[in-house]
């Protein structure tokens, strides 16, 4: 029997990769000599990186970049097994949480250090770039990170903005040079995992919307929505790409648009790109069952988790059955057959505390024996 295990993490608890060791050792105790592919999933968001090197069989590089005030940062991101793609996770230089909580004011951050991550993998020969880009602390449409790549933003004394602009800085934005940009930007494919559809500004875009979780007053909010309409304005003079309207512009704080602006962008959903990135449909190809899950489980995982693709896969791709074992499963979670999804098991088999279960090692054993009993369920259901 051939069973593919596509898992995302059990976030806070176990990596991808580790809940996909989890099953297998499980399946095993029934099925000692099945054939088990493992491919770890994700959905764009957080983790991504993680199950794309872990599933491609890549490495990680780590870097000292600007964080989103300016000061130094460790930050990683992956190369994937080919050698070519990169995957950037921009929360790791840019990220919120990397800004302490009485600090947060989405008018002095900066994506200056996804920037430097992008030159990074360039740097690295990669042709390739795959971005997410949730969980940002910035507004300043991917200005900061054109700059870091080369392109100058100019005031109206044609004066060059202050390294590292931010998204008060945008409202100084009179006009853009490129004719510095990095050359190697211009041969790049850059694919943006993005699962919401705000535009760059307005009632719901990237400042109304997001703003005020990054530290933003409603006068700040004002201020940073007419520097974002000011910005895509003089990217369609200066550019001629109209960034105004496009689904997704406004993702974290108008970094869609700027990827779109700079370095020619596609902005699609995430899971999508990780089904292509990690070849699963080539990888469950003759199985009988795929396993899938994540932490928890909900209606609202029909809409774009990890666990939608892989049963996606599963059902219109290879043809086989799917079961998903999950940390928790929500009582409206067996709506979630009607959109193809096959038995949902939670791990909790006993009264346990929610940090009993996320515990890694409480975690991995749950996991596995869920897995056991999901095969053997599968294997008796004639």
């Amino acid at each position: 029997m051939k069973i593919v295990l596509a898992p995302d993490s059990f976030k806070g608890s176990l990596t991808a990769a580790q809940v996909c060791a989890a099953m297998e050792e499980g399946i095993r105790r029934f099925l000692p000599d099945a054939e088990i592919i493992s491919a770890p999933m994700a959905d764009g968001g957080e983790g991504t990186v993680q199950s794309l090197v872990d599933a491609t069989g890549g490495d990680f590089v780590t870097e000292t970049v600007s964080g989103p005030l300016g000061e130094p940062v460790e930050a990683r991101y992956g190369i994937l097994g080919d050698e070519n793609t990169a995957i950037i996770e921009m929360a790791a230089a840019s990220g919120l949480p990397l800004v302490p909580e009485h600090k947060r004011n989405p008018a002095k951050t900066t994506t200056y250090g996804t920037g430097e991550l992008i030159n990074s993998a360039l740097e690295h020969g990669c042709s390739s770039m795959i971005v997410g880009i949730g969980g940002s602390a910035t507004t300043d449409a991917g200005a900061g990170m054109a700059q870091a790549l080369g392109v100058r933003l100019l005031d109206e004394a044609g004066d060059e903005l202050a390294r590292g602009c931010n998204g008060a800085g945008l409202a100084d934005l009179a006009q853009i040079d490129v004719s510095g940009l990095d050359h190697r930007v211009g041969r790049t494919a850059f694919r943006v995992a993005c699962d919401v559809d705000n535009p760059l500004y307005g009632e719901r875009g990237a400042a109304y919307v997001y703003g005020p979780q990054k530290g933003a007053d409603a006068a700040m909010v004002k201020e940073l929505d007419a520097a974002l309409r000011r910005f895509a304005e003089i990217v369609e003079r200066d550019l001629s790409v109209d960034v105004s309207r496009i689904p997704g512009g406004g993702a974290a704080g108008g970094l869609g648009a700027g990827l779109v602006a700079f370095c020619g962008a596609r902005l699609e959903p995430g899971v999508d790109i990780v089904l292509e990135a990690i070849g699963l449909a080539e990888k469950a190809a003759g199985a009988e069952l795929l396993i899938t899950g994540e932490g928890a489980i909900n209606y609202q995982t029909a809409f774009g988790k990890a666990p939608s693709g892989a049963v996606r896969v599963a059902k219109q791709e290879v043809g086989c059955s799917n079961m998903v074992i999950a940390g928790a499963v929500d009582l409206a979670a067996n709506r979630l057959h009607e959109q193809g999804f096959g038995p949902l098991f939670s791990i909790c088999n006993t009264p346990l505390s929610l940090a009993e279960a996320m515990e890694p090692e409480m975690a991995r054993k749950l996991v596995a024996l869920a897995a056991e009993e999901a095969v053997r369920c599968f294997c008796l259901r004639d």
